[in-house]
């Protein structure tokens, strides 16, 4: 019986978030990048300057993220090298484990190294977070220019303009797949 709660639950999530995975045009993927990069710029002290150094980054400008017990993730984005678009991907997780809520957030994943964006880019149908590589997330004082913070990790993920409550401890496995939006 608890099976098929469960199983319930996943094929709930999975209908769910199938309805965001209906891939956005080109355009409208830039655009909504546009607008995410600069709120990012303007709530980070530094972070045009850094977005600028880094070798490339990925903008998520909307990632939707839901569960309870089972859970998803969803987002699409656009890889950058300064201002210019280099490729479109998305964003797929699932999770398992104690976790519940909803949330949107944007976020911006900063490649910091030549051999970092090579791994990523050298993939042919998707990579794998954790096995492919490792992101960390961002932490710094914010009273700090971001731009003079030497991070340690060859990919930097920031994640800003967040709604919504998600409280979980899990496992997750996060795929980024490259994407062509007509």
């Amino acid at each position: 019986m608890k099976t098929t709660k469960y199983k319930a639950l996943l094929l709930a999530l999975l209908v769910g978030f199938s309805t965001f995975a209906m891939a956005k045009s080109a355009k409208t993927l830039d655009h909504d990048a546009n607008m995410a990069i600069n709120k990012f710029i303007d709530e980070t002290p530094g972070g045009d300057p850094f977005l600028v150094k880094a070798k490339a980054f990925l903008v998520f400008p909307d990632i939707k993220e839901g569960g309870f017990f089972l859970g998803g993730k969803y987002g699409e984005g656009v890889l950058r090298h300064k201002r210019k678009t280099l490729g479109y991907y998305k964003i797929i997780s699932a999770s398992v484990g104690f976790q519940m809520g909803v949330q949107e957030y944007s976020m911006i994943i900063a490649f910091t190294s030549d051999a970092a964006l090579e791994r990523f880019l050298n993939e042919e149908d998707e990579w794998e977070a954790e096995v492919d590589g490792k992101i960390a997330v961002a932490e710094w004082n914010s009273k700090e220019e971001l731009d003079d913070v030497e991070f340690k990790d060859d990919m930097v993920a920031f994640i800003f303009d967040s709604n919504g409550l998600m409280g979980s401890f899990t496992m997750e496995g996060t795929k980024f797949k490259k994407i062509n939006p007509k």
